[in-house]
């Protein structure tokens, strides 16, 4: 019987490995991407808008999610990995180093809260504010703040901070239901 619970949990660890790093290698096929384009227009025009790559290119076909929509869920699948793969290695954390790293991650927690909130009613008053005007561009809105030289593209911060938020939230839980 026990050889059939390690044998399980060795099953269970390599899946999550296989997981992780598949989620690593797309994140970073998907960054080196984003950064090879913006790079590219950044040369040919002096201007680029961030994430704007990754908002617009949608993948595997034309009408299918986008590559900030990937990102997002790898990255948020890649830390839930991580979390079942090195919980037993953080077990033995003396109290006192929990607690600045609870405090540190409640830190990231409340500014990936405040982030993804400011991004999504900015992104929001300007899809209202182009309503009223007749049209409607959901994925070409920008926020040219805080330095006009290089914006952010709306969809992009509010998919990344929301990722942020659901990673530094079960980053806390996870952190705090040890102590």
């Amino acid at each position: 019987m026990k050889l059939t619970i390690e044998k399980d949990e060795l099953l269970s660890r390599r899946f999550y490995l296989v997981i992780f790093y598949l989620c690593a290698f797309f994140m970073a096929t998907i960054t080196f991407y984003s950064l090879y384009v913006s790079l590219d227009e950044y040369l040919n025009t002096g201007k680029v808008i961030i994430g704007e790559v990754l908002v617009n290119t949608e993948f595997p076909v034309k009408g299918l999610a986008k590559l900030v929509t990937y990102l997002m869920i790898v990255s948020v699948v890649a830390w839930y990995c991580v979390t079942k793969l090195g919980a037993d290695k953080v077990k033995n954390i003396p109290k006192s180093v929990r607690s600045i790293l609870q405090l540190i991650v409640l830190a990231i927690l409340i500014l990936s809260i405040y982030e993804f909130f400011y991004n999504f009613i900015i992104w929001n008053a300007l899809i209202t504010a182009d309503l009223i005007n007749g049209e409607l561009r959901l994925d070409d809105l920008f926020m040219p703040y805080p330095n006009p030289d290089t914006p952010w593209n709306l969809v992009f911060a509010t998919k990344m901070s929301l990722a942020a938020l659901i990673i530094s939230a079960h980053g806390f839980y996870m952190i705090s239901k040890r102590t």
